[in-house]
């Protein structure tokens, strides 16, 4: 293993790290992507199953630690094998609900105020733009939450995992087409649904 402090290691050396016993290295992964795992599970399971997200969280982990010994990297990052092992569970919760995929904002508006400034590379909206940017926070969440749902499932694997179209055809186990498809899409809805929120952005640039 590498003589770098733990904190400094790829996601990928931490868990080798791990399933070779070092404890510590499955801390500082635990704590590098719980808030990002949780708020994905959350956003995926909707307000509907929002008791569930805990527990699908939990498990999630649990297949991870188990995954421990057999994990082999393949070219994909550990972050994309984690929130396609937490996808899949919480696919498997909304199929045996019956529900359709909900997506709701962990943290509430504001959560979904921060993600849209990042897309936009407007991270830092000034003071006078922020009951714009609340407005538009909310509204992606409700773009999102009128998405289908195998498109919904992409969009938050690639924005929220950071997951290439490679990627995704992989961990979902889709030709690349469809997969391509299913994000290309799900861009086209979310731009035409947000247009009348970004349009203030455009005649102002």
């Amino acid at each position: 293993m590498s003589n770098r402090p733990l904190r400094d290691l790829p996601d990928e050396e931490l868990m080798k790290a791990y399933a070779a016993g070092e404890m510590a290295a499955f801390q500082v992964l635990y704590g590098r992507h719980e808030a990002g795992l949780l708020r994905f599970v959350r956003r995926l399971l909707g307000p509907g199953l929002a008791a569930q997200a805990d527990e699908v969280f939990q498990e999630t982990w649990m297949r991870i630690i188990a995954a421990r010994e057999r994990f082999a990297p393949r070219g994909a990052a550990w972050r994309t094998w984690a929130f396609t092992i937490a996808h899949n569970l919480a696919v498997d919760r909304l199929r045996a609900s019956g529900r359709e995929v909900a997506v709701e904002g962990g943290e509430g508006p504001d959560d979904a105020l921060e993600w849209l400034a990042a897309t936009l590379d407007r991270s830092h909206p000034s003071s006078e733009d922020e009951a714009f940017w609340r407005a538009a926070g909310r509204q992606l969440l409700e773009c999102l939450q009128q998405l289908p749902d195998a498109q919904r499932a992409a969009f938050l694997l690639h924005y929220e995992d950071g997951a290439s179209v490679e990627d995704l055809a992989q961990r979902l186990e889709l030709p690349f087409e469809t997969a391509k498809s299913r994000l290309r899409y799900a861009l086209a809805r979310l731009r035409s649904c947000m247009g009348a929120y970004l349009e203030p952005l455009r005649r102002a640039a």
